[in-house]
């Protein structure tokens, strides 16, 4: 707990004292609290936590985590695999007594090493509060006397019901984002009741389902039953997770390997990725292809693996031989990913992403709609993030200036309607690059506001651009000409 800031310690414990406040109740002899229910509903949820524990569920928790491993304070809590118990004791017990279900499972709940008491303890107390508000939510209009017969009915308060539940652990998340991990106050309630929400309603009914069982003639083993199906699809969740943490961690080894021999070009490759995701929303495309686009822009250069590493940083211009080996970079590129399923369309958007409208790209020469769409996508936000980044030999181009080179690229060498969306997106959202590319010998260091200075010509290379329009790079013409977007080559 050391490692907490006090404001921290002082959220936590309020939390706790508010939580104390609202269990208390439940141990007054007048509460007539049904302790059997309580202790069989707190061991079952304290057998769920230990459950999380096991080689499949870790596996879901370390996807929950946030990118570059570092979980944050909240994310180091598993997976809640015990809802649809604790939301059961929400609909069985009274309001004072469902607080208490959470308590023995979350104070034994694995947890990671870093302050782990305070994260029991905060955990145990969230979990009481929204257990506590969701039962004053359900039984406020007499709902426990209609879980039977007359299930049916119960069906609105659970739903309202499970909805306080999930909105006081969002609420009560974003509070300790805020104490614990110094999050601004502003994003740190952003999105957590919303991704949440639709989870927890299934939760919900199963909890309904539990409890209806419970107190049908069958009984409480009856209602054991609902969690069969509940863990099986969590199973599946998390074998689902954990191949798409394998198809990232793909995606992560092989854009490090081209960052660590394209020193120019460092970064390039995840602004591309997010450019063309910005084009593809834009043009409505689906998400399920938003995130394939994604992968087509961070992979797009993934071919240069198989070009000489002193062509690539050769600080002198190009010789058309070289610049032949150079052009062989797609099609290096296709042959490295071929056998990935599940890039899909991105395949095809790494082969062709240096083919033009009129023709003049390559590796092929197609023309217009002959170029696949991911494709023309990721020509466009290629040859965008190429003006606006810095390199080590040149300043970053404004956006307005990149945006000006755009359009007047557009139909010869790129499709006006990848611009045009491209144009307003960056109306609509901004262009912020999180990195620009490193120095000859430094690394990539955290992106400034692009100066509004002219964009210079490097003095050891040519004036005119290559016909395939290629990006100003080191042996490469340093400015586009008029008409011809720069992109990476």
């Amino acid at each position: 707990m050391r490692q907490l800031p006090v404001a921290a310690y002082a959220y936590i414990g309020g939390a706790v004292g508010a939580a104390a406040a609202c269990a208390a109740p439940a141990v007054l002899p007048a509460a007539g609290t049904p302790w059997p229910t309580v202790a069989l509903l707190a061991v079952l949820y304290a057998a769920c936590e230990r459950i999380r524990d096991c080689p499949l569920t870790r596996t879901l928790t370390r996807a929950r985590s946030r990118p570059g491993g570092a979980p944050g304070y909240r994310d180091g809590m598993p997976p809640r695999w015990g809802c649809p118990v604790l939301l059961a004791g929400v609909f069985l017990l009274p309001p004072a007594a469902a607080a208490l279900v959470a308590l023995p499972g979350a104070l034994l709940a694995p947890t990671e090493e870093r302050s782990a008491t305070a994260r029991r303890v905060w955990h145990a107390a969230e979990l009481a509060l929204a257990a506590r508000a969701a039962a004053q939510v359900f039984g406020a209009g007499g709902s426990r006397a209609v879980l039977t017969p007359e299930f049916p009915w119960a069906l609105l308060p659970a739903a309202a019901a499970t909805a306080v539940f999930c909105t006081v652990l969002a609420a009560l998340d974003g509070g300790v984002l805020i104490a614990a991990e110094r999050h601004p106050a502003r994003t740190a309630w952003r999105g957590l009741l919303l991704r949440s929400l639709a989870p927890h309603l299934v939760h919900g009914l199963a909890g309904l389902m539990m409890a209806v069982l419970w107190r049908s003639s069958y009984g409480p083993p009856a209602a054991l039953l609902v969690l069969l199906p509940m863990y099986i699809s969590c199973w599946v969740f998390a074998q689902y997770h954990r191949e798409r943490a394998a198809h990232q961690a793909t995606i992560r080894a092989l854009v490090q390997a081209v960052d660590l021999k394209d020193r120019y070009t460092r970064g390039h490759s995840e602004r591309v990725g997010r450019a063309s995701v910005m084009i593809a929303r834009e043009l409505g495309m689906s998400e399920d292809r938003l995130e394939v686009i994604r992968f087509a822009g961070i992979l797009h250069d993934v071919g240069k693996l198989g070009v000489p590493t002193r062509l690539l940083r050769k600080d002198g211009p190009l010789t058309p031989e070289e610049r032949r080996v150079i052009e062989l970079h797609p099609e290096y590129g296709h042959e490295i990913v071929r056998g990935i399923g599940f890039l899909g369309e991105a395949r095809a958007a790494i082969l062709h992403h240096h083919e033009r409208m009129d023709g003049k790209g390559y590796p092929y020469g197609l023309r217009g709609r002959e170029i696949p769409e991911f494709a023309r996508v990721v020509a466009v936000a290629d040859a965008f993030d190429a003006m606006t980044s810095t390199r080590s030999y040149r300043r970053a181009r404004p956006v307005a200036a990149a945006v000006a080179e755009l359009r007047r690229s557009a139909g010869a060498q790129l499709d006006p309607r990848m611009v045009r969306a491209l144009v307003a997106a960056l109306a609509r959202h901004g262009w912020q690059p999180g990195v620009v590319t490193a120095g000859a010998d430094g690394p990539a260091a955290p992106a400034a506001r692009p100066a509004r200075v002219p964009l210079r010509r490097r003095p050891d290379t040519p004036d005119a651009v290559p016909p395939h329009g290629t990006a100003a790079v080191p042996g490469t013409a340093a400015a586009p000409r008029p008409g011809s977007a720069g992109g990476e080559r």
